[in-house]
């Protein structure tokens, strides 16, 4: 098995991260806004890269599939590895599940989404406000909780680059290669 991330894998993992701060950074940002239409604009912003989002975690599954990740470190206990393998598995069930909250909300609250301001996505429901509100509040929780599971990824790298002192952070930078010196 390689040692290190696919270049493929490494610019998903990097772009995503940045995509998703930004959308969790737009999102919390545009809810406060009094209706206007740069709020407008905003929230059709924040929808395009959600939709995005969504494709290329779709993608990143699929490169996932085919090329593996690397092991994790032999000396890794066992409930760290199945700590380890469940917090990416939740990242990636909440990559999934949030951008199809934000959709099948915008769809119950009577606003299809339309990708790029071209591509017009079909409604996931029917118009109900009830449903839409409620959608509201699932979309809110699982980015608070997504937001929890970054920092507990973010945490987790960052004890293994400075206390464990293995290579599990810098295998996934950039110019990392195997076998080199940390």
């Amino acid at each position: 098995m390689s040692l290190s991330y696919t270049r493929t894998a490494k610019a998903l993992h990097w772009i995503m991260a940045v995509l998703l701060c930004g959308l969790l950074g737009l999102g919390f940002y545009m809810q406060g806004l009094p209706l206007s239409p740069q709020k407008l604009q905003f929230y059709s912003w924040h929808k395009w890269a959600g939709v995005s989002a969504f494709v290329l975690v779709v993608f990143r599954l699929a490169w996932r599939a085919g090329h593996p990740p690397p092991a994790l470190p032999a000396q890794m206990s066992p409930p760290l590895r199945f700590a380890a393998q469940a917090g990416h598995a939740l990242l990636y069930l909440l990559m999934l599940a949030i951008p199809l909250s934000g959709w099948l909300m915008s769809s119950a609250k009577g606003f299809q989404t339309v990708w790029f301001g071209i591509l017009p996505l079909p409604d996931l429901v029917a118009k109900d406000k009830a449903l839409g509100d409620l959608l509201q509040t699932v979309h809110a929780g699982l980015n608070l909780f997504f937001v929890a599971v970054i920092a507990g990824h973010v945490g987790a790298a960052l004890k293994h680059h400075f206390i464990d002192k293995d290579d599990i952070l810098t295998r996934m930078l950039p110019r990392h290669r195997p076998g080199d010196s940390q």
